[in-house]
């Protein structure tokens, strides 16, 4: 059986527009990504207290239009607010018909996400903090734990965010919705 594909995605945000980026890895200890995208959206939603998924989720679901199909999605930051409260990851879940695994990677402790699973990395003595859906958090959490690299953050969520980060906005630029 062949390795999953999978995809970490993560957003910069630039004055009034976003720069999303996508890489897609296969197997979970990968150390080099397949493939990656960048994309540019112009009207994005102002950021709210817990509604932080109005923002992000239209960008996100825009670049992963732009890769293959994966198997699992791993996004910076919670699938689960905790008691009920659904986090970016379950809206994007939901947004991909509960037809794709999403963990929540998380560098801060969310005080109500009380399913968040504690992985610790490297020398660091401070946790990453996973949740999911459509995969067992605990089997997520080890995963995580096994992705490649000696830091904290695994190689290519570190990636991702540097991409989204670093790259120049793209010639087109989409509307966020």
């Amino acid at each position: 059986m062949d390795a999953p594909l999978l995809v970490c995605l993560d957003v910069d945000y630039r004055a009034d527009v976003a720069v999303a980026a996508g890489i897609w890895f296969r197997g979970w200890t990968a150390e080099i990504e397949e493939t990656q995208a960048v994309a540019g959206f112009s009207g994005v939603a102002a950021y709210e207290p817990g509604e932080f998924y109005r923002r992000e989720l239209p960008c996100l679901r825009g670049v992963l239009r732009d890769g293959p199909q994966a198997d699992i999605v791993i996004v910076d930051g919670y699938v689960s607010l905790g008691q009920g409260h659904p986090g970016l990851g379950a809206h994007l879940h939901e947004a991909l018909e509960r037809k794709v695994p999403v963990v929540g990677v998380a560098k801060t402790a969310y005080r109500s996400a009380t399913d968040a699973v504690e992985v610790r990395r490297g020398q660091s003595g401070s946790p990453l903090f996973v949740t999911a859906i459509g995969i067992d958090v605990a089997l997520a959490a080890q995963e995580v734990q096994r992705m490649h690299g000696t830091y904290r953050v695994p190689t290519l969520l570190r990636a991702v965010d540097q991409l989204a980060r670093h790259a120049a906005m793209p010639d087109q630029v989409r509307p966020a919705i």
